[in-house]
């Protein structure tokens, strides 16, 4: 009989401490970002860490099944308050995202992007094994993707809704679909590609067209990237070290405690920074894919591996936009970035992630789909 009480042996020691690390990590950048000063991104940053961390750990000890039960309903909550968005949400920076509840603004796409991932998992839990070749597998899937993919593009907001719409698609892929619905699918998107392009957003076809010739236009649309790319190639190696940067001190690196904060690192952490925050994602990647692999519930494999599929899509589209290579769509780096709403999107998955996990060494789950 072991000495240590169980509710500390079954605490997820190990994913605590990574999210310290990347946590504690982005603490620091955005201390430097400030000029060597806590206020007003680094105070507020570790505050929200620590309560979305208590939220995600408190998310945890919910009963998976109730996810599972509650996947539709939320769904169809967060597609009601998208709709509220276009009806009645608050226009900011040309785009309606958001919706004023007085103390808070409220912005239901974050929302989606891991319901979406539930909502998609638990319609193929409940689909029968024999039905997953068939259309009927696939039409209500692309319709749960579709309609909130759609009313987030119109806001506009491309990033969320790639968002949405990757992370519906990897559950789908995950699901077992014949592998030629994906490969057909690619071919069809890159042929429509160039009509899509002329239904896009002035602002968005810049984005495009600067992301395939930055250079074309340095101190206009495409300065974001070139000073990005500045910022990550001159700290080298090693770094200019801690609090030395100039990219993001002299302002000439725009969101360098937002969308760029990567760039703010790489300039002052270098190379071994830019390794070290990879891997550090890596381990929490890794530690999720693990969690699916382990459980032997449908619906719980596929919500932990979309969930952090999720995140990754998070860290690679951000890490591909700051360094030239994917347009800048305005997805933030998890735990980096300043920013309430994708750190609470993402403590979420974290949080349903460690669900699963406590409910596979429980021994809790029930083999087959929940009612």
């Amino acid at each position: 009989m072991s000495i240590v009480p169980q509710p500390i042996t079954e605490f997820p020691w190990r994913v605590l401490g990574i999210l310290l690390v990347i946590g504690g990590f982005g603490t620091l950048v955005l201390y430097s970002a400030a000029g060597g000063s806590i206020t007003p991104w680094a105070i507020n940053q570790s505050v929200r860490f620590v309560i979305f961390s208590g939220m995600a750990f408190g998310l945890s000890r919910v009963p998976l099944e109730l996810f599972a039960r509650f996947a539709f309903p939320a769904y169809g909550a967060v597609l009601i308050s998208l709709v509220l968005v276009e009806l009645i949400g608050g226009v900011a920076g040309g785009s309606q995202r958001w919706i004023n509840l007085g103390f808070m603004q409220l912005q239901p796409s974050e929302f989606m992007k891991p319901v979406i991932v539930l909502a998609v998992a638990r319609f193929y839990a409940l689909l029968p094994v024999g039905e997953i070749r068939r259309w009927t597998a696939i039409w209500p899937a692309l319709v749960l993707i579709g309609v909130p993919w759609a009313l987030v593009l119109v806001q506009p907001d491309l990033g969320t809704a790639t968002m949405i719409a990757a992370g519906g698609v990897t559950v789908m892929f995950l699901a077992g679909l014949p592998l030629r619905l994906f490969v057909g699918s690619g071919l069809t998107l890159a042929a429509i590609v160039p009509i899509a392009f002329s239904f896009l957003h002035d602002y968005q076809q810049k984005r495009v067209l600067i992301f395939m010739d930055p250079e074309s236009d340095p101190l206009g649309a495409g300065y974001h990237i070139s000073q990005s790319k500045i910022a990550i190639g001159s700290g080298g190696i090693w770094g200019k070290g801690f609090l030395k940067g100039t990219q993001s001190h002299l302002d000439y690196l725009p969101e360098g405690h937002t969308d760029f904060v990567f760039a703010t690192m790489a300039e002052e952490w270098g190379l071994v920074g830019g390794i070290f925050l990879i891997g550090a994602f890596l381990l929490l990647f890794r530690w999720g894919i693990g969690v699916s692999l382990r459980t032997q519930d449908k619906f719980a494999r596929l919500a932990a591996a979309g969930l952090t599929t999720t995140i990754f899509f998070y860290v690679a589209i951000n890490l591909m936009m700051v360094m030239g290579l994917a347009p800048v769509v305005g997805i933030p780096l998890p735990f980096m970035s300043y920013g309430g709403s994708s750190m609470l999107t993402v403590m979420l998955c974290i949080g349903i992630i460690m669900a699963v996990e406590r409910s596979t060494r429980r021994g809790g789950q029930r083999r087959g789909n929940w009612g």
